[in-house]
């Protein structure tokens, strides 16, 4: 059971970095993505996705 339970979060935190990379979200405050935890990658996402920046158009944060 806790082998499912670390392949789903290792799984979201993947999906999470690979929809960011997609927008062009390569780091945030000098650390790369695959530094932040799974908590700052739901937060990053939610933060583009209320700030309507996930559209078809890509930004660079860097």
């Amino acid at each position: 059971m806790e082998n499912l339970l670390q392949c789903t979060l290792q799984q979201k935190r993947q999906y999470l970095m690979e929809e960011l990379l997609k927008r062009g979200i390569y780091k945030k405050d000098d650390k790369h993505l695959y530094e932040l935890t799974l908590s700052d990658l739901e937060m990053e996402y939610r933060d583009i996705e209320q700030n309507g920046l996930l559209s078809h158009e890509s930004i660079c944060q860097q």
